[in-house]
């Protein structure tokens, strides 16, 4: 009798791993057939079943390992990402012909879970068709209104560095960690445009705010987002915090209800209420509360990460390049001296700071991917078919590191911007801000930003490091490539 259960134990075991067997063949020829690449699609390297090429790129440096693939594949590739299909578009002309000439078919955003979880296909920056096109037409026009990319914000953006002067004076030459504080003087801009107010630098709950965005942004860009299906930690964390953030709007709408009278609009939000009000019960209209929440979450990040990021990386610059610095301050000493303030105006008259500052921008590689892009319809790019619903990535690396298209590439060189008279020039490559229909909604108001903060900046202090200490030009990897913290000390001129 033992030698008979015995017999079918071994039975059963046996047919065990063999339907075990059959599932597991089953599904990677199943995977295989469902996912291969088809004949005109863009090549790219193989991918492992189901996963795909999830550990084929560092996620920790995927800027420099899709650089790495273009060597191989071609400036047109592919990647699979779990069951995701992704095409990584390289350098200039190739990012030129997908987003200017043919920007119909890459005007759209992929529906990414934890965007969707958050935002829910509203606002600005991850939304799609009419939606889009009505909240952008509607920031546009309101933000111009109220000085955006005008002369009329300029002594807002001014005012704001003198609170941040400020700041930096009462170091009395010590060393401190400008993270925060930058951070705080570019937001307060872009609140003082949708709240109609600054904050304190000291204000608690607005210093939580900062550090939330910054944690927010680096675990965006981890491997976890290519798995968020299976709600690992990370992204809860992530969506913990843009629900925080949209608690903190909640509570400025709040107190902007509370005085909000529809014949004086004083700032961004005020004029979103008044749209709510006058398209109500029109059948197309995209304004409400939820809408206006996500909508200004966007411009806070469009308006201050990038420009913030931007400043870190150019007192670095500054630190690691002293007669950069002092060849700055002589140009801004010459033009308009210690004690007349900045302008727009000068910009012209500063055709080195103003190069200095492009340099950064190029060098610094803010926003190496961009944002992601899906193809709307088939296109056809660089001999190869791109289906409709196609995730892409612009590798805007290649574009700023082009050899192709600088002449030291990997050079901190402000004279990538300045032809043999020593004026500025801007060059084509140069496209931080992408291009074509999404164009960063920002890219006006952070080009004034960057020259008055810069420049006032340059006017009032010298940069430098601690005793000892030499600049870490390391970044940290996030959807914007940040400096490592660091220490620095401002010595007033």
């Amino acid at each position: 009798m033992d030698s008979f259960f015995s017999t079918v134990r071994s039975y059963l075991d046996w047919d065990f791993k063999c339907l075990l067997l059959f599932v597991v063949i089953f599904i990677l020829i199943a995977d295989y057939i469902k996912n291969r690449r088809p004949a005109s699609f863009p090549p790219g390297p193989s991918a492992l079943p189901i996963v795909g090429n999830i550990f084929t790129i560092d996620h920790m440096k995927a800027h420099e390992s899709l650089m790495q693939l273009a060597g191989k594949y071609g400036d047109v590739y592919s990647l699979r990402m779990g069951q995701t299909w992704m095409v990584v578009l390289n350098r200039f002309n190739v990012m030129k012909e997908a987003l200017v000439n043919q920007g119909d078919s890459l005007a759209d955003r992929p529906e990414l879970p934890l965007q969707q979880d958050v935002g829910h296909g509203l606002g600005i920056i991850s939304s799609n068709g009419h939606i889009w096109k009505q909240q952008r037409r509607f920031a546009l026009s309101t933000l111009r209104y109220f000085g955006f990319g005008k002369k009329s914000l300029e002594p807002v953006i001014l005012d704001e560095f003198t609170h941040c002067a400020k700041d930096f004076n009462d170091f009395s030459g010590k060393p401190f960690a400008p993270h925060l504080i930058i951070n705080n003087l570019v937001s307060n801009v872009i609140c003082s445009l949708v709240f109609g107010h600054r904050f304190k630098y000291n204000d608690e709950k607005f210093g939580k705010l900062m550090k939330w965005f910054d944690q927010v942004l680096q675990i965006e860009a981890s491997i976890w987002v290519q798995v968020y299906a299976f709600k690992y930690r990370p992204h809860q964390t992530a969506k913990n915090i843009w629900e925080e953030v949209k608690d903190f709007i909640r509570e400025e709408l709040k107190e902007h209800r509370k005085n909000w009278d529809p014949s004086d609009p004083r700032d961004y939000i005020d004029c979103y209420l008044n749209e709510i009000q006058t398209s109500k019960g029109q059948a197309d209209s995209t304004f409400d509360e939820e809408n206006l929440i996500i909508s200004v979450l966007d411009l806070f990040v469009a308006g201050s990460e990038t420009t913030a990021t931007t400043l870190r990386w150019a007192f670095l610059y500054m630190v690691k390049y002293p007669e950069i610095q002092e060849k700055v301050q002589a140009e801004i000493d010459t033009v308009i001296g210690q004690s007349r303030q900045l302008s727009m105006d000068d910009r012209v008259n500063l055709p080195f700071t103003d190069a200095v500052i492009h340099e950064v921008q190029r060098i610094g590689n803010i926003v190496p991917l961009s944002l992601l892009h899906i193809t709307s319809k088939e296109m056809q790019l660089e001999g190869y078919t791109i289906p409709k619903g196609i995730t892409v990535i612009l590798n805007m690396t290649s574009v700023l590191f082009d050899e192709n298209e600088w002449e030291t590439p990997h050079t901190f060189n402000p004279g990538h911007f300045l032809n043999k008279e020593g004026k500025f020039v801007k060059r084509p490559a140069f496209i931080p801000f992408s291009a074509g229909k999404r164009l960063c909604l920002g890219e006006s108001l952070a080009r004034m930003e960057l020259f008055l903060f810069f420049a006032s900046f340059m006017q009032h202090f010298t940069f430098s490091m601690p005793a000892g200490v030499k600049p870490v030009m390391d970044y940290r990897f996030g959807i914007t490539l940040a400096p490592h913290p660091y220490e620095m000390i401002a010595t007033p001129r």
